[in-house]
């Protein structure tokens, strides 16, 4: 058996190397620290909406920055850890949160400039994420996934740690869609040959591009699509009653169940006589109360008069 395995061909195998064929692309540490403050300053803010203490803001905060970072080098297991080989990353998270739960007021007043530097910080992120798998050898497809992994990751984690559906799985304007772009446009320039700077500018220019034009133009992300309705009126109703025979000869008759109304004619009269009652004895006591009102007020009146006299 083990030889009748070693003799299959090993055709959907990647060449995934231990070490790095090539260098990773540089980016100035300013405007890691740029991203990473950013970013910060978003999970921290996020920390004072829910009411946490400074312990989830710093965690938060960290989630937020440095959280897209973590998940990709886990999963691609090569190369260095980013939180680990960037001793200025974690305190710069650390310090940031601290201030911006002291300041938060400060802080928030400049929300515009916050949401333009923090999808800077996705597009930056998602080329450095694309970049760390594609030197090492990993498939396209996986450079589009860290990529997009290293962007909105923190994001996500975020909002699993706080209980909610992460907000890059709702309904929005781009910003996930946005990430996986730029991610596609820096592996695909890269791939070309093409220098890695121009890369990552194009990669953060086409992420930037993206999510100014869904929130220029209001352009959300689908939820429901439902392709059948392109289908022509006749040939989807004449679906549809195929599918409603089918279902009826595969599926037994049931009981009516007790959690539901019953929708039968002696159902519907008998629901509508105890409404008409119903409707009666609440006329009625409100005739009462308002024939009691009447006769206290008429038995002040007589008092009053008793006392004048």
């Amino acid at each position: 058996m083990p030889a009748e395995l070693a003799a299959i061909p090993a055709v959907a195998s990647v060449p995934v190397t231990a070490h790095a064929v090539a260098a990773q692309v540089a980016v100035p540490v300013w405007l890691e620290l740029i991203a990473i403050v950013v970013s910060s300053v978003s999970g921290a803010l996020t920390a004072r909406e829910k009411n946490l203490d400074l312990v989830g803001a710093v965690c938060l905060a960290a989630l937020c920055s440095l959280g897209g970072g973590l998940l990709r080098d886990a999963t691609l297991q090569v190369g260095n850890v980013y939180i680990l080989n960037q001793p200025a990353a974690l305190p710069a998270a650390i310090i940031t949160a601290a201030v911006v739960f002291a300041i938060p007021t400060v802080i928030a007043k400049q929300d515009r400039l916050i949401a333009v530097f923090d999808i800077f910080a996705v597009g930056l992120y998602a080329a450095t994420g694309a970049d760390k798998a594609l030197v090492y050898g990993f498939s396209p497809i996986i450079c589009v996934t860290m990529g997009f992994f290293t962007g909105v990751g923190g994001g996500m984690l975020r909002d699993v740690f706080l209980g909610q559906v992460p907000h890059i799985f709702r309904r929005s304007n781009f910003y996930a869609v946005a990430a996986i772009a730029g991610a596609s446009a820096y592996v695909a320039l890269a791939s070309a040959g093409i220098s890695h700077v121009i890369a990552v500018i194009a990669c953060v220019v086409v992420t930037m591009g993206l999510r100014w034009l869904s929130l220029r133009f209001n352009i959300m992300s689908p939820t429901e699509v439902d392709l059948t309705r392109m289908v022509p009126r006749r040939h989807r109703a004449r679906r549809t009653a195929e599918l409603a025979d089918d279902a009826s000869r595969e599926t037994p008759a049931t009981k009516p169940r007790l959690d539901r109304p019953d929708r039968s004619t002696t159902g519907l009269a008998e629901r509508r006589r105890r409404t008409l009652a119903d409707i009666d004895r609440r006329r009625e006591q409100e005739r009462r109360t308002a024939a009691l009102d009447r006769l206290k007020r008429a038995r002040r009146k007589r008092n009053q008069r008793k006392l004048d006299i």
